[in-house]
């Protein structure tokens, strides 16, 4: 039997993941009379505002709607390759799907701990496709380039006749850091896609903005793809509901991110990737195995039902892990100096 969870650091946590607590939520947001396919073509109008471009389409999964605009943005240029950091969530988490799928070919650029440079990016040589750039790189603590970095390597991409697309899978929790509207961020892009589920909290899903004529042919592989669906409305109402609560909270979710890690390099014990967060999400660095780690995060649970990611990452170095902590309402149960405490007890 499974420990209680009474209270948990998890984002996505049973606690709010429950499906009867999130179809309460949802009730609300529906009234009676509201056809099937109202909640998908309102999420996409506000996405598409929201992100200032001119057309957005639902998919039911990230990992479609990326690899969608890249294949679109290849065949309009005659050209496989794609320029993307090397731990690009489409090279570690996606089977291969890129290649495998649509013939496309990943050229990585810059070192794989450290943010992608211009000097990086100048030093490729071949035609690329399309310029892929991960807001913030999630693998590596959530960091964002500085804004200038950003738009100069996005200049950079259009002066080689490249496409820009924006992996923001974490772009509302990366606008606080910018101070800037999502829309000015995306401009920079030509393409965009953000995630329902992550910091949103919604059921799952996804959507991809752009041009129009972009767009249209991302409906196109979607269908090729199975991800049509005729009747997506659950997800995108759980998705409205994250617009309308979750997400004017981001800016509030960075501070209490930064308190916390705050807290946790005060306590010496651990210290965090980034040392001042730049997104809700950051990594800890604990100076312990994986394995033991994960045994205590889970000791930890049965014994106060307090629910720490089990889930570690390796460094590279013996006897070190890293602990990927995403703050949003699940944390707010949480003060500062408690997380520390909590992170000390996973030795």
């Amino acid at each position: 039997m499974a420990p209680e969870i009474r209270r948990s650091l998890l984002l996505h946590s049973r606690t709010r993941r429950d499906p009867h607590a999130v179809l309460r939520r949802m009730l609300d947001r529906v009234p009676p009379g509201t056809a099937p396919t109202e909640p998908v073509a309102e999420l996409e109008r506000r996405v598409a505002g929201l992100l200032g471009k001119p057309a957005a389409l639902f998919f039911p999964s990230g990992t479609m709607a990326q690899q969608t605009a890249l294949r679109v943005h290849a065949d309009r240029r005659h050209c496989r390759t794609f320029a993307a950091h090397p731990q690009t969530h489409l090279a570690l988490w996606e089977a291969q799907g890129p290649a495998t799928v649509h013939h496309l070919v990943h050229r990585p650029v810059g070192d794989p701990h450290e943010l992608i440079t211009l000097d990086e990016l100048r030093r490729v040589r071949e035609p690329l496709s399309a310029l892929l750039l991960e807001l913030p790189q999630r693998e590596i603590g959530g960091l964002l380039p500085e804004w200038d970095d950003l738009v100069a390597q996005t200049a950079w991409a259009r002066e080689r006749g490249a496409a820009v697309h924006l992996d923001g899978a974490r772009l509302w929790e990366s606008q606080p850091f910018y101070d800037r509207p999502v829309a000015e961020i995306a401009a920079l892009a030509d393409t965009a896609y953000v995630s329902l589920y992550k910091g949103l909290e919604g059921v799952r899903g996804a959507v991809l903005a752009g041009p129009e004529d972009v767009v249209g042919e991302a409906s196109v592989w979607r269908t090729r793809l199975g991800g049509n669906l005729p009747d997506a409305w659950p997800e995108a109402v759980a998705a409205l509901v994250g617009l309308d609560e979750t997400l004017p909270r981001m800016a509030g979710f960075l501070d209490h991110a930064r308190a916390i890690a705050a807290a946790i390099n005060a306590d010496g014990y651990a210290r965090t990737r980034p040392e001042v967060p730049q997104t809700p999400l950051f990594h800890v660095l604990l100076p312990v195995s994986r394995e033991v780690a994960s045994a205590a995060s889970r000791r930890l649970l049965e014994e106060t039902g307090i629910e720490l990611p089990t889930h570690l990452r390796a460094t590279g170095v013996p006897d070190r892990c890293a602990l990927e902590l995403s703050i949003g309402v699940t944390a707010d149960d949480f003060t500062p100096a408690e997380v520390a405490e909590l992170v000390r007890r996973l030795r």
